[in-house]
């Protein structure tokens, strides 16, 4: 018979608490000599549907978290105001916007969001927006009037960076509440983008064209490049901090909604989403993320990312003590430690065994 240690080439360990549960120790075997039981560590990813939005639309602005999330702006039949907060199950409406528009993106939180940049109308702009948690009001404009953008950081202290104006941008602009300011360019221009992190530690994946999986960390002044994505992609999702990242849907140019994990040096692909998807927005962390809308069709779905390492108990029979009277036959009932048997033959001496 195969032996755990053949299959791995070292022993079941001997603990007398569990290890640390992190990727590190993932697939570990162990006995826990406090409980008695044999375990094994493994990390569980998954996509699940969430509630719906109430207005279908793509290339819309995403921020907050997987159980308070906002969306706003994008594109339905046409470019909308249209703003929705998720509870974590189901989305409800929030104050509108005030300049309908499509191609935009966003930061900060559910009571404290970000909304700037996009097409409204026929043109570029570069109109900011700040959130409340009821209703919109016009903050300081982006320098430069561009769409299809990433951002990320909160209300107070955001970052944009790259998009399209007249040509492909490389330029990065940071908000302090008010105003916008120059940051340092990105290595590759482009368009179609995610972003995560904040201000002054982001992160730039994906993006267009040609499409691209590059990957750049900014520390607040520089953006120096890493570790590109596994599936080059334009149109995805983000989530996440700058060393703790998730990439999801877009287009390679096909549709696709495989995801990625980052982890501050390389991406890793994990489960895909249910609905493959493109120019949708994220929200969230890597362990807990947020995907909505998108295209094509124009889609209001919403998955919900969960990646956790759980310590899994391995079912066992253990030796007990013997009964006092061996017989066959026999009945139970009970608990693990109050249990009653009772009943059938038993071996008498002189007779023999039926």
């Amino acid at each position: 018979m195969t032996e755990y240690s053949g299959i791995r080439g070292t022993r079941v360990k001997y603990l007398s608490s569990d290890p640390t549960l992190n990727t590190s120790t993932e697939g570990q075997v162990w006995y826990n000599s406090t409980e008695g039981t044999l375990k094994s560590l493994v990390q569980i990813k998954a996509w699940s549907s969430g509630g719906n939005l109430g207005t279908a639309r793509y290339e819309l602005g995403g921020a907050g978290t997987q159980t308070a999330a906002l969306a706003f702006g994008g594109y339905s039949t046409g470019q909308t105001t249209a703003t929705e907060e998720y509870s974590g199950f189901s989305w409800s409406a929030g104050g509108a916007l005030t300049t309908a528009r499509n191609g935009l993106t966003g930061a900060g939180t559910q009571t404290a969001g970000l909304g700037f940049g996009g097409i409204a109308g026929a043109s570029n702009t570069g109109a900011t927006e700040e959130y409340n948690g009821s209703s919109w009001t016009a903050g300081g404009a982006l320098n430069t009037a561009r769409r299809r953008l990433a951002g990320c950081g909160l209300q107070t202290a955001g970052l944009g960076f790259g998009g399209y104006s007249t040509t492909l941008l490389n330029s990065t602009e940071e908000y302090d509440g008010s105003a916008w300011t120059a940051g340092g360019n990105l290595n590759t221009a482009r368009q179609f983008l995610a972003g995560a992190g904040i201000q002054t530690a982001a992160l730039a994946f994906g993006g267009t064209p040609p499409v691209t999986g590059a990957t750049e960390l900014y520390d607040g002044s520089t953006w120096t490049t890493t570790t590109s994505l596994t599936t080059a992609r334009n149109g995805l999702g983000g989530a996440g901090i700058q060393t703790s990242a998730l990439a999801f849907g877009g287009a390679t140019p096909t549709v696709t909604g495989a995801a990625e994990e980052y982890d501050g040096s390389v991406w890793v692909s994990s489960t895909s989403m249910a609905t493959a998807r493109t120019v949708l927005a994220g929200a969230g962390t890597r362990s807990a993320a947020l995907g909505f809308g998108g295209r094509p069709p124009t889609t209001a779905a919403t998955e919900e990312y969960n990646s956790n390492i759980n310590a899994i108990t391995q079912a066992a029979w253990a030796s007990g003590g013997n009964l006092t009277n061996a017989r066959r036959l026999m009945g139970g009932n009970g608990t693990q430690t109050a249990a009653l048997t009772f009943g059938r033959y038993m071996t008498r001496p002189g007779t023999t065994k039926r």
